[in-house]
């Protein structure tokens, strides 16, 4: 089973649309905490579900169990944690959420976690997909 993992910062809307396409993902997952600010230019909630059927035919799920609580976000932000206590504190709250059990491994097949940023390094995405392949091994994270 494939799992995806995109952030839209540094794409442009064809190779964003393209790399969903490309990879055959049935529905995106959007993992963010912010997800209708201006900053999430093409990504915007109130946008997103309209691109992805209309250009690709691809569901969309605001998946908010994943998205980061809003403290912890902004102690990472502002620098009051590192990022090895951010992943502590997410993976706990990942586990406090039960995610393991709100979606089968046969449901997230072909599917792909939306965040922001751009390289798996400090992505909570990338903590998403590791948490999940933990929990299903026949679960195998692909970042675009």
């Amino acid at each position: 089973m494939k799992l995806f993992s995109i952030g839209f910062t540094h794409k442009t809307a064809p190779e964003f649309f393209g790399l969903l396409i490309e990879n055959k993902v049935r529905v995106v997952y959007d993992v963010r905490a912010s997800n209708t600010s201006q900053l999430a230019g093409f990504t915007k909630e109130s946008d997103l579900p309209y691109f992805l059927k209309t250009i690709a035919d691809i569901d969309y799920v605001y998946w908010k169990e994943v998205a980061t609580e809003k403290d912890l976000l902004k102690k990472w932000r502002n620098e009051e944690i590192t990022w090895p206590e951010y992943e502590k504190q997410y993976r706990a709250m990942l586990k406090k959420n039960n995610i393991s059990d709100m979606y089968t491994p046969k449901q997230l097949d072909h599917g792909c976690l939306l965040c922001s940023e751009s390289t798996p390094e400090f992505s909570h995405c990338r903590l998403v997909g590791e948490y999940l392949m933990e929990n299903h091994s026949d679960i195998e994270i692909i970042y675009l």
